[in-house]
């Protein structure tokens, strides 16, 4: 391969990087387009594949994704993903299914550069249905100085002997 071909491939790959960069940028300025991106990314109608590089531009590289889980009838215990596990788990599922989850309360509280937001959510199958359940998600933000970062993201879902407190609703 010539010099001038290296170049050309350099150069185009790092437009494309500058494109995606540009492309989500505005949902990393403030706290609130983080989470609505974020809430925006994982919701989408059945047959629609999730724009995975959108989540990926939102989070810390290491970031962990902390659904909670049955362990037995009455305990629950974390299942630390990766955004990688995460797709790779359901990816499919959300193709197949739908899913559609909005943000419909939040408390939120900073110190410096740390922000943790507990946003209770809502999930449907489509835009306009019932809501088949609701939970909360605990959200730890940084602000490095120049954007916003997902640092974790640990839900659980509501239940019926873990009712959502009145202080996380509106």
């Amino acid at each position: 391969m010539s010099k001038q071909h290296h170049l050309l491939i350099i150069l185009y790959l790092t437009s494309h990087l500058c494109f995606s960069q540009d492309k989500y940028a505005k949902d990393v300025n403030s706290e609130d387009a983080i989470i609505e991106a974020l809430y925006e990314t994982i919701s989408g109608p059945k047959g629609e594949r999730r724009d995975w590089e959108r989540l990926r531009y939102l989070l810390t590289p290491d970031a962990k994704l902390i659904p909670t889980r049955p362990a037995s009838e009455t305990k629950r215990v974390p299942c630390y993903l990766t955004l990688d596990d995460f797709i790779t788990q359901g990816d499919q599922w959300l193709i197949e299914n739908g899913f559609f989850e909005e943000e419909i309360a939040r408390k939120t509280e900073s110190f410096g550069l740390i922000t943790h937001v507990w946003s209770t959510y809502q999930s449907k199958w489509t835009p306009e249905g019932e809501p088949f359940a609701r939970g909360i998600n605990s959200i730890q933000l940084m602000n490095d100085g120049d954007r916003w970062w997902i640092v974790n993201l640990y839900w659980a879902a509501e239940t019926d002997d873990n009712p959502l407190p009145k202080k996380y609703l509106k």
